[in-house]
């Protein structure tokens, strides 16, 4: 078995393969022995500082070479690096900077990285497991953002897996989608870079480009993104199939099963994944599809090697055989623990003293032990008594030609207790064909009676956004219930 720590084996690219090329972002490429150089050259910049030793600092996560540059620098000065989303509003990031207890704030730039000192000290100092590497966020659609710290070996481990999974080696050239302090980049930049492969950089200008996407999808053997890449890749799509895709990961979200039915004939040449996982487990079960789903559930599929995964009913204890219930997980990848946090997600069952994350995912096992993923623990309302998830219900929707996004809320009402309002965008052409009725017969023909939407909204625009690409259903109520009030 692999090792080698992940920046061993980054830092030994540069010393057999220097003219390689690591980083590509648009018409530019950076090779190993450049990026090695400016890795260098930014933890010079850091030591220069004469920060605390082992303090952690943040890096502004905008997408750049040089910003994959200063992170790598943090890592090889064994400094924790918090690394948020560059948009983040300025009280939410000042107040990540304080609870990591962050000594400065860093941001890449070409002429090396501008910092910014934090002022005073933290208010406590954190508590890092030994080790830790990189310092990742929650999406924070519920409050402030939680803090993911993950160990130098966690993300070593994974790296060594993915390698494995993917074919990920020198040369491969690996699409690198998702914001860089999204979890996605521990296989599309480090686990890529580890293995002497070619990272493909999407800047955020280009992420909504059908075209764009298409030229960097035409190079790239490995494609991981949520279902959005897709369908903005099939909705530009000329009919010219991906040959050079190897790999094609669906992650993050449901992948609506019209879409699902076009990937084989776009990438005719690729193995297609199903992966779930979450920021604090990273990637945990995988599922390789063979044919399209028809009826829109596909399932996530069996535990990864070194997984161990359990299923809960409502009193929290352990189902057995098929069964229905709530998904907890623990991985080798996993973090240590919520930084500053009462770790409340975080369980021991039984005689076991490892910590398994309670994912607040509802998942079906089969006698054959396939999980298939049917909602979440907080997205079931009840309706006239009648238990509905909110999640099957958009399902539902979704497997309709010709809608392409769909949320369903839970609206008080003064008879039923709770009723649901849907909202749907239809296709660009057809959303003027599409009307609420002929969505109330196709959810009279998929669901029970006290799950079909009482009103559905049938809207030509995209739906609302959480930081990570998932439909805000806290956004669609607000506006609902300003609406009422005007």
């Amino acid at each position: 078995m692999e090792t080698r720590s992940l920046l061993d084996r980054i830092a030994e690219q540069a010393t057999t393969r220097p003219d390689a090329v690591a980083l590509v972002s648009g018409s530019r490429q950076v090779d190993y022995a450049e990026l090695d150089a400016m890795a260098d050259a930014a933890l010079a910049r850091i030591d220069a500082l004469d920060l605390a030793e082992g303090a952690p600092v943040a890096v502004h996560a905008a997408k750049s070479p040089e910003t994959v540059a200063l992170i790598l620098a943090c890592l090889r000065g064994r400094r924790p690096v918090l690394v948020a989303a560059a948009d983040l509003g300025e009280r939410t990031y000042a107040e990540l900077v304080a609870r990591t207890g962050c000594a400065a704030v860093l941001t890449a730039d070409p002429a090396g990285p501008v910092v910014r000192r934090t002022d005073g000290a933290p208010a406590a100092k954190p508590d890092l497991a030994e080790e830790t590497a990189l310092l990742l966020t929650t999406s924070g659609s519920t409050g402030t953002p939680k803090i993911v710290p993950l160990t130098h070996g966690a993300i070593a481990r994974f790296a060594r897996w993915a390698a494995d999974q993917f074919d990920l080696g020198p040369d491969t050239d690996v699409l690198n989608y998702a914001p860089l302090n999204f979890d996605l980049a521990l296989l599309d930049v480090w686990s890529t870079l580890a293995a002497g492969g070619t990272v493909v950089l999407v800047g955020t200008d280009r992420a909504t480009d059908g075209r764009h996407l298409a030229e960097v999808v035409r190079r790239s053997a490995v494609v991981q993104a949520v279902p959005m890449l897709f369908r903005l890749l099939a909705d530009a799509w000329d009919g010219t199939a991906f040959t050079a895709v190897r790999h094609v990961i669906l992650t993050g979200d449901r992948t609506p099963a019209p879409l699902l039915a076009r990937l084989p004939a776009m990438f005719p040449n690729a193995r297609l994944h199903n992966i779930y996982g979450c920021t604090e487990t990273n990637d945990s079960f995988r599922h390789e599809l063979t044919t399209a789903a028809g009826d829109g559930e596909m399932p996530i599929g069996f535990p990864l090697p070194g997984v161990d995964a359990l299923v809960l009913d409502a009193d929290g204890a352990i189902l057995t055989g098929e069964c229905t219930g709530e998904l907890v997980v623990h991985t080798p990848f996993q973090t240590t623990g919520y930084l500053a946090s009462n770790g409340a997600e975080f369980v021991r069952l039984g005689t076991d003293e490892r910590p398994y994350f309670r994912s607040g995912d509802l998942v079906r096992r089969d006698r054959d032990g396939l999980h298939t993923l049917v909602g979440r623990t907080d997205f079931r309302v009840k309706v006239r008594g009648t238990r509905v998830n909110l999640e099957e219900v958009e399902q539902v929707l979704l497997d309709h030609a010709q809608v392409r996004e769909a949320a369903v809320i839970g609206v008080p009402d003064e008879v039923a207790g709770i009723r649901l309002h849907a909202v749907v965008r239809g296709g660009d052409s057809e959303t003027g064909a599409l009307n609420s009725l002929a969505l109330r017969e196709h959810c009279r023909l998929r669901l029970p009676r006290a799950a079909i939407p009482t009103s559905i909204q049938v809207v030509g625009i995209a739906l609302p956004t959480t930081s990570t690409g998932k439909v805000d259903r806290r956004a669609i109520g607000a506006r609902l219930l300003n609406r009422s009030q005007s």
